[in-house]
């Protein structure tokens, strides 16, 4: 379809076909919610809004809400919270999609070899991503994501490369151009994933629309896409890219993505691939309740069928440098009430994700405190960089060190557990103890490391 200009789209009349409007009403859908019955979309709707006449979000109700998340979150997991220690190496800025809500890419064509302009983007070689992680190990991360542009010259590997080179008109057909036409060339994806891969870290990359990139132009499914990632090197996938899976949504805001059906066929190939992911959601632009209801069920069935998602992540629209918002499409994100009421019904409505993360990078610290009285059990990670949150406005997202994670989470009465990517392990910290962190996995209170050497074998056959 031709994608649309965010100058040319009118705020009022997006023509929506999904409306917040239901015949099931709040109380009823409370009910359900305190005694543990599974929730419909008509339910999550009236949850996400206070089912309220009146403008805006009704406060007793909105309490009400997070209150039976938070007891939901007790019941679940208790009263640990979660991090783990990571770093973010995003490999490049280039990127021709034109998604309107984002402001994390550079056009393409500005890192060709002969383009005169300057542009402030980057792309790393597979060295030079390998000398990130190295350097990120010596500080205790154990974790790397790594969540990039849609490069033109990005291939799986060579064979990718062939068959493109082969393509009519690669550039239109399947954004593609050969690796010399530019400045760096980016490696292929499995030439990145073996650089990240140092020393056991756990390399967290590949979302559903880079999945797509990487098998562009192929008969290839996503199964043997992430085969292949993993037997680079890969040991899980971020469930990113997701955005609203409400197509009418995603043709406003990210036309040149991939469609709601392959994303989930993304996440299924991954899972089918020995993949543990996560799944996430990002909400506050031109989406209403409606949408975001219509998406949790989504995830929730696609766990139902293959129970690979480890973590939900609800990432809330950071406009203050996007399209959407400088061309007055949207006036802000989400608000504060809006946020609370998304963990808390992501808390109530997946009954089968144990994990619900709240972001420090979207709220701040004392938000994101909140929010784990609202459903959430998971902290994030150190993130020793984030280009993303950053780039498109956002006031956070710096590294965050052991230390400030101890004393955030006990100052709200919760417990800090460091976790493993996977949940698999878990250690919980004496705020008196010293950083435990190590080149593979801190090690527990007796000096062991978190993953034991079979454990650690065991994910490497498993691979």
């Amino acid at each position: 379809m031709t994608r649309p200009s965010a100058a040319n789209l009118e705020p009022d009349d997006l023509g929506f076909e999904h409306v917040p409007e239901t015949d099931q009403s709040f109380e009823n859908a409370l009910a359900k919610a305190r005694d543990g019955t599974r929730l419909t979309v008509d339910d999550a709707v009236e949850l996400l809004t206070t089912g309220s006449d009146a403008p805006g979000i009704d406060r007793e109700r909105k309490e009400a809400v997070l209150e039976t998340a938070d007891r939901r979150r007790a019941e679940v997991v208790g009263d640990e919270v979660t991090f783990v220690a990571n770093l973010n190496n995003n490999v490049t800025t280039a990127c021709n999609t034109g998604c309107l809500f984002c402001n994390f890419k550079d056009t393409a064509h500005r890192f060709e070899a002969d383009h005169d302009g300057e542009h402030a983007g980057f792309t790393k070689t597979p060295a030079e991503s390998r000398e990130a992680v190295a350097a990120a190990l010596d500080r205790g991360i154990y974790e790397v994501t790594s969540v990039s542009g849609l490069h033109p010259a990005f291939a799986l590997n060579d064979e990718h490369h062939e068959i493109l080179r082969g393509v009519e008109d690669a550039a239109s057909a399947v954004n593609y151009k050969p690796p010399e036409t530019y400045a760096t060339d980016p490696g292929t994806y499995v030439e990145q994933m073996n650089a990240m891969s140092v020393d056991g870290v756990h390399l967290h990359s590949m979302t559903p629309e880079e999945a797509y990139h990487a098998r562009r132009g192929t008969d290839w499914d996503y199964e043997q896409v992430y085969r292949a990632l993993a037997d680079a090197g890969l040991d899980s996938a971020p469930g990113t890219a997701a955005e609203i899976l409400v197509d009418e949504v995603r043709d406003v805001i990210c036309p040149g993505k991939i469609d709601t059906g392959d994303w989930i066929e993304a996440m299924e190939g991954a899972m089918a691939a020995g993949l543990d992911t996560t799944a996430t959601i990002m909400y506050g632009h031109v989406d209403n309740e409606m949408h975001r209801a219509m998406h949790l069920k989504r995830v929730r069935d696609l766990q139902d069928r293959t129970g690979g998602i480890t973590e939900f992540v609800p990432l809330s629209f950071v406009h203050e440098r996007t399209p959407l918002y400088e061309h007055g499409v949207v006036d802000g994100g989400a608000s504060d009430a809006e946020d609370e009421l998304l963990i808390a019904v992501s808390r109530l409505f997946l009954d089968n994700v144990e994990n619900v993360q709240t972001s420090w990078v979207k709220y701040g610290d004392e938000k994101a405190l909140k929010t784990l009285s609202c459903g959430a059990n998971d902290f994030m990670g150190t993130i020793l960089s984030e280009e993303i949150t950053k780039r498109a406005g956002g006031s956070y997202g710096e590294f965050r060190s052991f230390d400030d994670y101890v004393d955030l989470i006990t100052s709200v009465g919760r417990i800090p557990v460091e976790r493993s990517t996977d949940y698999r392990t878990r250690r919980r910290i004496d705020p008196d103890e010293g950083p435990p962190f190590g080149p593979t996995l801190g090690p527990r209170a007796d000096g062991t490391p978190l993953l034991s050497e079979r454990e650690r074998a065991e994910r490497g056959r498993a691979k």
